[in-house]
């Protein structure tokens, strides 16, 4: 009896620790189990589709990218073209103001001649062989033009040189609109389409050019008109349209000043 009162308590702990272990978690078990929850959630992406999914959102960000670098490239290269456009242009502004100073004092000449003509007895403008001569010249148009209009004309080429380029448009306009049928209007159209160009509006600038064209074709001012017409098209970004129209001139006028600058035009790099 004595004995079994000294296993009694050691008993009682044996069944205490056993009993511990069959309720406590097993750590093998519970990493077994962790791993089955993981690869079922693989199993449930992949039946999903999941990863194809990010395969294909994967390309398609990849042509995504490779599109807007091309955007990227292409509006560089038009900064580019923009910037030898912008270069030319000015180039050609240039130039012409230096070609309306000559032509100012052509037409100031003109003007001289025909209010001398005017004043003489001959009825026949005086220096009128000096600046031309000839119907188709500015002194013989001058011939048939009155006071009034050669003082309105007058005052529209003088705002037009002196770069008042508003005042030029508003007086060459007046102009036309109270003496349409004037020998003067071919070169107050052709004017005020070049108070138009170096005032970079450049579709009102054709607009006139068209109307010297298509009004006065065998006017004095035709060649100037086909010649500023084709530059205007190219300011435009219309390069193939503007080019036609410089070959035009060039067949039409060859051997001419305005046909060797529309060659030059359209070939930059020959001599």
């Amino acid at each position: 009896m004595r004995a079994l009162r000294v296993l009694a308590p050691a008993a009682a702990l044996l069944v205490t620790l056993l009993s511990g272990c069959a309720t406590g978690p097993d750590p093998t078990q519970v990493r077994l189990d962790n791993l089955d929850a993981r690869v079922g959630k693989l199993e449930q992406f992949v039946s999903n589709g999941s990863l194809v999914q990010l395969a294909q959102q994967q390309n398609a960000l990849q042509a995504e990218v490779q599109s807007l670098r091309g955007r990227v490239d292409s509006l560089q290269e038009h900064d580019r073209r923009f910037s030898r456009q912008q270069r030319a242009l000015y180039a050609d502004l240039n130039k012409r103001m230096g070609a309306l100073e000559r032509a100012s004092a052509a037409e100031a000449a003109a003007i001289k001649a025909a209010d001398a003509g005017a004043s003489g007895s001959s009825g026949t403008p005086s220096g009128t062989a000096a600046v031309g001569g000839g119907s188709g010249s500015l002194a013989g148009m001058m011939a048939g033009v009155g006071p009034t209009q050669q003082s309105v004309y007058q005052q529209a080429f003088d705002a037009l040189k002196s770069g008042s380029y508003s005042v030029a448009i508003s007086g060459f306009k007046g102009f036309l609109k109270t003496y349409p049928t004037s020998p003067l209007a071919p070169n107050a159209e052709y004017w005020l389409g070049e108070a138009h160009y170096v005032n970079q509006d450049f579709n009102k600038a054709e607009k006139c050019f068209r109307t010297v064209l298509k009004r006065w074709p065998d006017s004095g001012k035709a060649a100037a008109a086909m010649f500023d017409l084709g530059n205007t098209l190219i300011a435009q970004g219309h390069t193939h349209a503007g080019h036609a129209q410089l070959k035009a001139l060039v067949k039409q006028f060859p051997g001419t000043d305005l046909a060797k600058r529309a060659a030059h035009v359209l070939h930059p790099h020959r001599q």
